[in-house]
């Protein structure tokens, strides 16, 4: 087994290159949007333990939202469709990356004159591309919830500032400047957290094959949900900045 940044590609479909943290990340979509399906027509007017206890987590999420936001319940239930989702696919992908498999079933192919395998699943996460479309959705998307509570020219104005003198120009220059670099280390935050601790479990897997890498299996679930919950309290900040007036950041 060798360790690559890049994902391995598996095949073309269309023109299009499937790796196989591609597989996996769709493979956790997949659950999601099922398991979804399954509690809407599941619902009942009188709950069973199962509802009870998905209630009772849903109505604790938007509580503790509301919380962070100031007591805002409006605005924690309509933050909280967009947080929950990216809390529970970079969650789901966490804990499916560690699984006994991912990264070590594949089929060998020749590497600079070696045999080395290739993985057919790898975590969706320990892939920057998919660290990287998460965060632009992150950042687009609380812009997006921006405009459409304050408009767009009033969004815009928080970056573009024309009217005000050249100093004012230069701090709304440095705004967006800083809105781009959201991107980049939202996305390298989570992307090398994830790899790290992927790279970790191959080493103590070569070392000792056994006992020895339980407890990092262990931290690594902990450290999944750590991460998972960060990128989505960062998600809600940001839609909480974004919607906000000039008056009400200052």
């Amino acid at each position: 087994m060798q360790i690559h940044l890049e994902p391995e590609i598996l095949f073309f479909l269309f023109g299009i290159p499937i790796s196989n943290s591609f597989v996996l990340a769709w493979l956790a979509g997949g659950i999601l949007i099922g398991g979804g399906f399954y509690l809407v027509r599941s619902l009942k007017p009188i709950p069973g333990k199962f509802q009870s206890t998905i209630e009772v987590f849903v109505e604790g999420s938007i509580e503790f939202m509301s919380q962070t936001l100031g007591g805002n319940r409006k605005q924690a239930m309509q933050f909280f469709p967009l947080v929950a989702a990216f809390f529970l696919f970079i969650l789901l992908n966490n804990w499916l990356g560690i699984l006994p498999g991912v990264g070590s079933i594949g089929f060998f192919q020749e590497y600079h004159g070696e045999q080395v395998l290739k993985p057919i699943f790898r975590g969706a996460n320990s892939d920057l591309n998919t660290t990287l479309a998460l965060a632009l959705i992150s950042v687009v998307g609380a812009q997006i919830y921006g405009m459409k509570k304050l408009g767009f020219f009033t969004q815009a104005s928080k970056y573009i500032v024309l009217n005000k003198g050249p100093v004012f120009l230069f701090v709304g220059l440095l705004e967006l400047v800083g809105e781009l670099a959201k991107v980049l280390s939202f996305s390298f935050r989570l992307f090398g957290n994830i790899f790290a601790g992927k790279v970790l479990l191959v080493v103590a897997l070569a070392l000792v094959p056994f006992l020895a890498p339980v407890p990092f299996y262990g931290l690594e679930l902990f450290i999944g949900f750590i991460q998972a919950f960060i990128f989505a309290m960062l998600t809600l900040v940001f839609l909480k900045i974004a919607t906000e007036g000039h008056a009400e950041e200052h």
